[in-house]
């Protein structure tokens, strides 16, 4: 369930009139944490744990596999606890035998079982990388969640001391700020994913799951909660390593936007999980038309690589702006 502006709307990509570039060889190729995708398109961590999921995680999976993306599955915490629901994940590496594939786990739950929760849901997937999400909003607000996150900072830079895999950070939907960012990367994080304002809220999820109307008011009350993805991208970008971009990203020009914002890659999902309700087929093309908007984006920059785009000039109006502006 979506909530709120991402603040893509107020960036603008200065035009190029003279690109000096071919469009048809523009190269979309990235590396990130020591692998090469032909992409920065990260297919967002969505689902999983039950049954039903299964379907949808083999198609967003054959999609990493024949695109060449990165891709993220849901909290595992429910197939840790029941093994039964192994295979709801399980099916992502088994139709995307050489993607980039990111296994979830919860902070709260790697402070609670630690290093063996962590190395077993690397271990169900065959992942490259561990994302550790960080979802205090929910929690909060949730009539079941974990109210005490003492530890959890501790606990993240155990991990990433002993770990024999990278470690990602990933808000839910509320945004990292610079100053969490700094902390994370003190904790020996490998990559940040801001997953900020403007894409899935939990706000919104947990007022209509709320079982009591005060449930449901404080669901309400903190709809707008969070940093804007673009905000919180700008502020995360030079504090460390690379950054991932998700929260709101619906074209291929959003991706465009965040790449010359300073992200290496950028998650959806969304619009990916609308085409993998359906068909193969309408994944693909909705993937298809995202890069075709990138690469039309890249070269109206006079972009040949995304490295270039990195250094594209961008105008930041709007509300973005002006929280931006009153950083200087």
């Amino acid at each position: 369930m979506e909530y709120g502006t991402s603040g893509f709307d107020d960036i603008r990509l200065v035009h190029n009139a003279l690109p000096e570039c071919n469009l048809d060889t523009i190269d979309t190729s990235v590396r990130f944490l020591g692998c090469t995708l032909q992409s920065p398109l990260f297919i967002a961590a969505m689902t999983g744990g039950h049954p039903d999921t299964a379907e949808i995680n083999g198609r967003l999976a054959l999609a990493a596999e024949r695109f060449g993306l990165g891709i993220g599955v849901g909290s595992q915490r429910a197939a840790l606890e029941n093994p039964d629901l192994e295979g709801s994940f399980a099916v992502v590496r088994e139709h995307a035998p050489s993607a980039f594939v990111c296994a979830n786990l919860g902070i709260i739950q790697l402070r609670d079982h630690g290093l063996e929760w962590a190395n077993r849901a690397v271990e169900m997937i065959d992942a490259q990388a561990l994302c550790i999400h960080l979802n205090p909003l929910q929690e909060a607000i949730q009539p079941e969640g974990d109210h005490d996150l003492c530890g959890c900072l501790d606990a993240l830079a155990h991990l990433c001391s002993e770990s024999r895999y990278p470690v990602i950070a990933k808000e839910t939907g509320s945004g990292i700020s610079r100053e969490t960012a700094r902390k994370l990367w003190s904790a020996g994080v490998a990559a940040i994913d801001i997953g900020g304002y403007g894409g899935t809220n939990w706000a919104a999820v947990e007022r209509e799951r709320a079982r009591t109307e005060g449930q449901r008011r404080l669901g309400e009350h903190f709809l707008g909660w969070g940093i804007p993805t673009a905000v919180s991208l700008t502020e995360v970008v030079g504090t460390g390593g690379p950054v991932i971009a998700t929260g709101g990203m619906r074209s291929g020009t959003d991706v465009a936007k965040a790449i010359a914002l300073g992200a290496g890659l950028c998650g959806m999902a969304l619009p990916l999980l609308k085409g993998a309700m359906q068909s193969d087929e309408a994944l693909f093309e909705i993937i298809e038309d995202m890069h075709t908007q990138l690469r039309v984006a890249m070269f109206l920059t006079g972009s040949r690589t995304l490295a270039e785009l990195g250094r594209v000039r961008t105008y930041i109006a709007g509300t973005t702006g002006q929280i931006l502006h009153t950083e200087e």
